[in-house]
């Protein structure tokens, strides 16, 4: 019976092409307004890292000296001081933990035409490639025991592999930047979570970061920093990032066996501040937090709050144009009471009149759909102009475009029911009377 129906849905179609086509415009102009909001917060709303998402944490202290302007429950330092930093990584009471910093080197190629260039990089711990899940193509991350020695080790990023030599493997061999040698251990696959979530002191979408050191040997060599500072002391500070200095500008990431297991972490940064504050480094009461990523993400508003606007705006416009699809399908199915009523006198029953108007409906969604896919590209197209950092991204990609199909047709079919009610309502008596 279902192609039967939809015959007969393409059969109205072509005996009332405008009036098909305003159904059709219709549900595409809504569809297109809709899906384009929908697929920018689907990028910067999502998971970078869904399946342990809620294992891994990122950890804040309040070291702060001063006390006259607390006031209970305020939010802490969103970083780390060195000292707490490297005093949280000896202790080592997580699964796993990582600190980190972005930094920037300047890179001198071995020979060749390249001249000199200068990249985006991070300085961390080694925990950071397994903790995160960092893809590699060739070799591996550094060692704990590289942390200590602050080996002269380094991981760089596919592209920059690919620009230096070739795409080959290149460990082992020799990389020069900021007038120091380093011995590659290993080459990065493509990787690049977005939201840019374990910093977003350095952009929450997108990252240039090609190169990864040792934060210990990067610290040695007074390798130069990207990213926030927020010193807090008494006194002029010279050297923003010595052990002692108090200014808080490295990221802290815990992974625990089970989410479980975060009130009792944050029963231990709760107890290290309280022995911080007795040895006379903190002033205030403890005060940590402990958030995982999509906590951490909510926290920062990672999506901006006029994408939150479109999204509500780009509903109601849909809501707008079903309304309209409604008005357009009534007046088309009430046109055809006479043909109704004699589909009804010869046997048609009243379920069957809602189902054949609800395929045709449907129909009408799926055109909509396809004419709505287009007006998403385009309106996609208009946000990648946008000069804004997350503006790349978007992009359809295989989820949104079955969402496309699927709220096509759930719309469609939605405002088909007042109307296809309406039809089956017709009593074939009065009808044939009139005929």
């Amino acid at each position: 019976m279902f192609g039967y129906y939809l015959k007969l849905a393409l059969r109205s179609f072509r005996r009332n092409k405008a009036l098909t086509a305003l159904m059709v415009l219709a549900i595409a102009l809504g569809i297109g307004a809709a899906m384009t909001t929908i697929t920018v917060f689907h990028v910067l709303s999502g998971d970078p890292i869904p399946h342990k998402s809620d294992r891994l944490f990122y950890v804040q202290l309040d070291p702060e000296l001063a006390m006259g302007n607390y006031t209970p429950g305020e939010e802490p330092q969103e970083q780390l001081t060195r000292f707490d930093a490297e005093e949280l990584l000896r202790q080592k009471r997580a699964m796993r933990q990582a600190l980190m910093t972005g930094g920037g080197a300047a890179v001198t190629p071995d020979g060749g035409s390249l001249k000199p260039f200068v990249i985006d990089a991070r300085w961390a711990s080694a925990d950071f490639f397994p903790m995160f899940e960092v893809p590699f193509r060739y070799g591996r991350g550094w060692t704990a025991a590289d942390d200590e020695a602050k080996a002269r080790v380094v991981v760089i990023a596919r592209a920059l592999n690919d620009k230096l030599f070739d795409g080959a493997d290149s460990t082992g061999r020799t990389l020069h930047f900021n007038e120091h040698e380093f011995r590659i251990v290993g080459v990065l696959d493509d990787w690049s979570p977005q939201p840019h979530f374990y910093d977003l002191n350095t952009g929450k979408y997108g990252s240039d970061e090609q190169l990864y050191a040792p934060f210990s040997t990067a610290m040695e060599l007074k390798l130069w920093g990207n990213g926030s500072t927020n010193c807090f002391g008494r006194e002029a500070v010279n050297d923003m990032r010595a052990v002692n200095a108090p200014c808080a500008w490295i990221q802290y990431w815990v992974e625990l066996e089970n989410p479980d297991r975060a009130g009792d972490f944050k029963a231990y940064l709760d107890n290290y501040s309280a022995q911080q504050k007795e040895a006379g480094r903190f002033e205030r009461p403890p005060n940590t937090r402990l958030r995982n990523v999509m906590q951490w993400l909510d926290y920062n508003q990672v999506v901006p709050g006029d994408v939150r606007l479109q999204l509500w705006l780009a509903f109601g416009f849909l809501l707008v144009c079903l309304v309209n699809t409604v008005g357009l399908l009534l007046a088309k199915f009430l046109r055809r009471s006479g043909e109704i009523g004699v589909r009804r006198a010869l046997g048609a029953s009243r379920s069957e009149i809602f189902r054949q108007c609800l395929v045709e409906a449907g129909a009408v969604g799926l055109a909509g759909a396809l004419l709505g896919l287009g007006l998403a590209e385009l309106g996609l197209w208009a946000v990648r102009q946008r000069p804004t950092e997350y503006a790349p991204l978007a992009q359809l990609d295989g989820s949104m475009l079955l969402l496309t199909f699927v709220l096509a047709i759930a719309a469609s079919l939605l405002a088909g029911l007042l109307p296809a009610l309406r039809a089956m309502q017709v009593t074939p008596a009065v009808q044939l009377k009139t005929q």
